[in-house]
């Protein structure tokens, strides 16, 4: 009797702690398995405005979110069965890892280092670096200007912020917030004299403010925009590969694209070919 009583609250407090830890790490089973079940939840940035923005209303707009919608839809979910999840460009690899996101779609460029933890599909765009400025300034024209200890400003744990910092911090103070928008408010009020990502990026925050902030110089990167998921899983990622092919090949990308940055006074990048990373 005592042993049984005994058994069934070591199973309770097993069950228990099973429950707690499923509830703090993310669920379980890949993309894929939560694809048959009809609901993926995708990472995608909240504050770039064409890309990934949460709107007032509680909807989400820009060329990320299209392609996560396509590449769902390809894998069997409907619009609105997707849960969209913040994915800040310092947290990418934790929330994959973690099993918190199925894939993050959240201009994320691919390289060695991410690689080593996550694996990429893709690229489904490739932009390039650039600067954002005032409409009014004359002293920034592109990134051989970028002396006399102007200010830049770029997000933690960015690939634009690692290109600086190894090329140009000799000649610029950079500064370092968690978002993009962030960086953008800085240029505004006068903090900073510049913020440097992706020329696609920038163009999204420009056309957000017309007449009053402008991208300078020519890209001086090439940064491959990849979908992350989870380390290991092959199938997933040639589903996704597929499906980037399919979105290039019918149309969609190209419509995606007009509809979200082709009004910045931008002109985006060809359609990529799509590699087997």
């Amino acid at each position: 009797m005592r042993i049984n009583r005994a058994l069934r609250l070591g199973v309770g407090a097993i069950a228990l702690a099973l429950a707690a830890t499923a509830c703090g790490g993310g669920d379980e089973g890949s993309a894929l398995d939560h694809a048959k079940e009809g609901k993926l939840t995708i990472g995608i940035k909240f504050d770039q405005p064409g890309l990934g923005l949460r709107n007032k209303d509680g909807s989400y707009s820009g060329f990320d979110v299209e392609v996560a919608k396509y590449v769902a839809g390809k894998l069997g979910v409907q619009p609105e069965s997707i849960t969209f999840k913040e994915a800040p460009t310092p947290q990418r690899e934790t929330l994959i890892e973690n099993g918190q996101v199925d894939f993050i779609v959240a201009t994320y460029s691919i390289n060695d280092k991410r690689k080593e933890k996550v694996d990429f599909a893709g690229p489904y765009y490739v932009a390039g670096q650039s600067l954002l400025v005032k409409a009014d300034n004359t002293d920034i024209t592109g990134v051989e200007s970028l002396t006399g200890n102007k200010k830049l400003c770029s997000v933690k744990g960015s690939t634009p912020a690692q290109n600086v910092k190894e090329k140009y911090a000799k000649d610029v103070q950079l500064q370092e917030f968690d978002t993009y928008s962030l960086c953008v408010e800085a240029l505004r009020n006068g903090s900073v004299d510049a913020v440097t990502t992706d020329d696609i990026i920038l163009a999204g925050f420009a056309a957000q403010s017309p007449g009053q902030l402008k991208v300078v110089g020519k890209p001086f990167t090439t940064e491959n925009y990849g979908i992350g998921l989870k380390k290991g899983d092959q199938e997933t990622r040639d589903k996704i590969n597929d499906a980037i092919e399919a979105m290039i090949a019918d149309g969609s990308w190209a419509k995606a694209i007009q509809q979200t940055v082709g009004g910045a006074s931008f002109t985006p990048s060809p359609a990529p070919q799509v590699n087997r990373y």
